[in-house]
């Protein structure tokens, strides 16, 4: 006679992820005659623990630890006054020159509310979740050539480097949907094309991917 073995069910699973994501990197808020050029894209990886805050489990609140890479292919060109340490920002518009685009590396914390339809005997669910993402920029990283001269910046003292983004997230499975949009500019009052801001508000639309 044969006999089948019950299997456990835990009743107080919860849903730690890591996850992966790829996006395509947006500029609002530009000044005149600034314009993006070409593809810019981000990678962004981390992880995020989940707590459950009722009685189904499948609402939960999410805090990550995460790392995101960021290209931004534009025509604003950054330089540096001499003598002054201050920064030169203008536009490349009419200006022949080989690339310009700047690159920025990311630690981040992501804070989210989560809603998902998920059950311990299933990770193959749909799900919703949207929240505040908290950053600092470690890495800056600016790159004009053109031929016969380039012109690179690490140190730009307008930047705004603590970032503060809203970002929400749906989709099924690992195959999720990513939006993202920053609520504070990348560079501070200070920086400036005759006598207009250059701000810049970024927006990553993408896939996310989580795995358990």
């Amino acid at each position: 006679m044969n006999s089948t073995e019950p299997v456990a069910v835990d009743s107080l699973y919860r849903e730690d992820q890591f996850y992966v994501g790829v996006t395509v990197n947006l500029l609002l808020n530009k000044p005149k005659d600034v314009n993006q050029s070409g593809f810019s894209g981000g990678m962004h990886l981390g992880f995020i623990r989940d707590m459950p805050i009722n009685k189904k489990r499948n609402v939960a609140i999410g805090l990550g630890l995460g790392y995101s890479l960021n290209v931004y292919n534009q025509d604003l060109f950054i330089g540096e006054e001499e003598g002054e340490g201050g920064s030169i920002f203008s536009t490349l518009d009419g200006i022949d020159y080989n690339t310009n685009r700047f690159t920025t590396h990311l630690i981040e914390a992501p804070f989210e509310l989560r809603w998902r339809t998920s059950t311990p005997q299933t990770h193959k669910f749909y799900r919703i979740y949207t929240g505040i993402k908290l950053g600092y920029m470690s890495s800056f990283n600016s790159n004009f050539r053109q031929r016969g001269n380039q012109v690179k910046q690490t140190k730009v003292d307008e930047l705004n480097r603590w970032r503060v983004g809203t970002t929400f997230t749906f989709g099924w499975n690992t195959f999720n949907f990513h939006f993202y949009y920053s609520l504070n500019p990348l560079f501070n009052n200070n920086a400036t094309i005759q006598g207009e801001p250059v701000g810049l508000n970024t927006v990553k639309i993408g896939l996310m991917f989580y795995i358990l």
